[in-house]
């Protein structure tokens, strides 16, 4: 995103008044849904702390664990993948870090792997992708910049956690992040993929992304991987006065952020045009 030339800001209610008015595709009113968010699967719910905890320390590189793939693992495919984004973008460094750490071959499917590492959105099943690494890179690099002087995203929670490689991304720069699934095999098929990385402030939990995670609100950070018309009630009702809400709204897309300034004031700023998959309630 070039820095020049800043996105634009405004100002919204949510819900909105009568006489409000919209652009860009963003909805006059968020309708209010109700929904279940079921706990961490296979265990009792962590409880909440009331104070964050400190950032883990960094890891060089990927898990050892992890199995080697045609010369994937190597730090250098990596290196020229995020020396790519940095030509191409002024994003935050510790964004840049955080995506040198996590090997994203190892959330692809074998047969994709050769394609790991170029800018591209890969299907993973189930009609769902991987989202591009410049896509992450730019919703990271603007909660940061928003939130500054933070030198963490806090508490995050992560909407439609997918194959879990954004996820793991967000945890490298974030105290806790909560990733919300709602496709079991999905669900199921991130946890065989982080077990090896062992990240230990990544919960992940099968429920339905609309009702958000209300255990575990108020957060700092919600990231959505999943394109809604309008944000859901319960994800705005869940960010903290002061946090950031990063998804993609309306009619045509567009990757939007919002910061919540009181109980239903928001400013918003549009980041670019998006495509993503839509946003869908319920346990599949």
């Amino acid at each position: 995103m070039n820095r020049a030339n800043k996105p634009s800001q405004r100002f919204v209610h949510w819900p909105a008044r009568p006489d409000s008015t919209t652009r860009q595709g963003l909805p006059e009113a968020a309708a209010e849904r109700r929904g279940t968010t079921a706990g961490l699967a296979g265990t009792a719910p962590a409880p909440i702390a009331t104070r964050r905890a400190p950032l883990p320390a960094a890891v060089p590189g990927p898990s050892r664990c992890l199995p080697r793939r045609s010369g994937l693992d190597s730090d250098a495919v990596r290196r020229a993948m995020v020396d790519r984004l940095r030509q191409q973008g002024d994003y935050d460094e510790r964004v840049l870090q955080a995506l040198l750490a996590v090997p994203r071959h190892h959330f692809v499917e074998p047969a994709l792997a050769a394609q790991a590492y170029l800018d591209n959105a890969l299907p993973i099943g189930h009609e769902q992708t991987i989202s591009k690494p410049s896509v992450i890179a730019r919703g990271l690099d603007a909660a940061l910049r928003m939130l500054a002087p933070r030198q963490t995203l806090g508490k995050v929670l992560d909407i439609g956690t997918g194959c879990g490689y954004a996820a793991a991304v967000t945890a490298r720069i974030a105290d806790d992040v909560y990733s919300v699934e709602r496709i079991r095999a999905l669900h199921d098929l991130a946890r065989a993929n982080l077990r090896a990385l062992r990240v230990p402030n990544l919960r992940l939990l099968l429920g339905d992304g609309m009702a958000g995670c209300p255990a575990g609100a108020p957060f700092d950070v919600i990231i959505s991987a999943a394109a809604a018309l309008e944000p859901p009630q319960a994800w705005l009702d869940q960010l903290a006065i002061g946090g950031v809400l990063v998804a993609p709204l309306g009619d045509p897309q567009q990757l939007v952020l919002l910061r919540k300034r009181g109980t239903t004031r928001f400013e918003v700023q549009s980041i670019e045009g998006a495509k993503f998959v839509p946003l869908k309630s319920g346990l599949k």
